[in-house]
């Protein structure tokens, strides 16, 4: 942020807002308040909802250029394939990978990003999320445990499989917002295998994980594409899209 922020730019983009009221002083606060390193660098702002990218475009789309070899938001169009049978190999030698994962981030378009989210657009978040999971099937079935209500156990049996994500106590991430109501509205979501798991309202509205132990990608690549493809059906039933 502090390599493109000049004061030319901050006076071009100060005194605009996104239709949500996010300003430009609220992207950067945690940049601001957590000056970085010249050799250890952090993105240093935040967006508080979807339009944030258009609005703020002129500091946004440089630092995701930098940040990301280059990509640039306006002429390139990043190709999400979630057709796993184009993995041609995909296995790895077990006595060298222990486990294997692949997740991703998902939003959901209308609600608030987790800097800027209300406690009611972040319960409606939940809300949105709890229904989709409710309708998997098969070897996708599962269960939600909320952070405010799981039992001793139920903590301490997501803490010894390594599900349990934590209260945010980072500066960078405290600064953006992040523990905000703290735990209200926050949960875990894991099909009966325990191998495909949704974490909600961390530190985006979803974390989507597919993971196993041993070294078979192909086959927790295949299980991710076929569980987001599912959980996506339903957010689009319901809010139309999603980001």
């Amino acid at each position: 942020m502090a390599s493109h922020l000049t004061p030319a730019v901050y006076a071009r983009l100060c005194d605009k807002t996104t239709p949500t009221g996010w300003t430009l002083d609220q992207c950067i606060q945690t940049g601001v308040d957590n000056p970085g390193h010249p050799f250890i660098k952090t993105v240093g702002m935040v967006a508080g909802d979807e339009e944030t990218y258009e609005v703020f475009a002129d500091l946004f789309d440089p630092v995701i250029q930098e940040r990301h070899n280059g990509y640039d938001p306006r002429t390139m169009k990043h190709t999400t394939d979630l057709d796993a049978s184009k993995i041609r190999s995909g296995y790895f030698d077990e006595r060298y990978v222990l486990s294997s994962r692949v997740r991703t981030g998902r939003s959901i378009r209308g609600l608030s990003l987790p800097p800027a989210c209300t406690r009611a657009e972040r319960r409606e978040v939940e809300r949105v999320v709890v229904d989709a999971l409710s309708g998997l099937k098969g070897d996708l079935a599962g269960r939600y445990y909320r952070l405010s209500e799981m039992t001793e156990a139920e903590q301490q049996q997501l803490i010894d499989d390594h599900f349990l994500f934590d209260k945010p106590v980072s500066p960078l991430l405290t600064a953006a917002g992040m523990a905000r109501d703290w735990p209200d509205a926050r949960g875990i979501w894991h099909n009966n295998e325990k191998s495909f798991l949704i974490w909600v309202n961390e530190e985006d509205h979803t974390r989507v994980i597919s993971m196993e132990k041993g070294g078979n990608m192909k086959r927790v690549f295949e299980r991710f594409c076929r569980g987001l493809k599912e959980v996506r059906e339903d957010y689009v039933g319901e809010l139309g899209g999603r980001t």
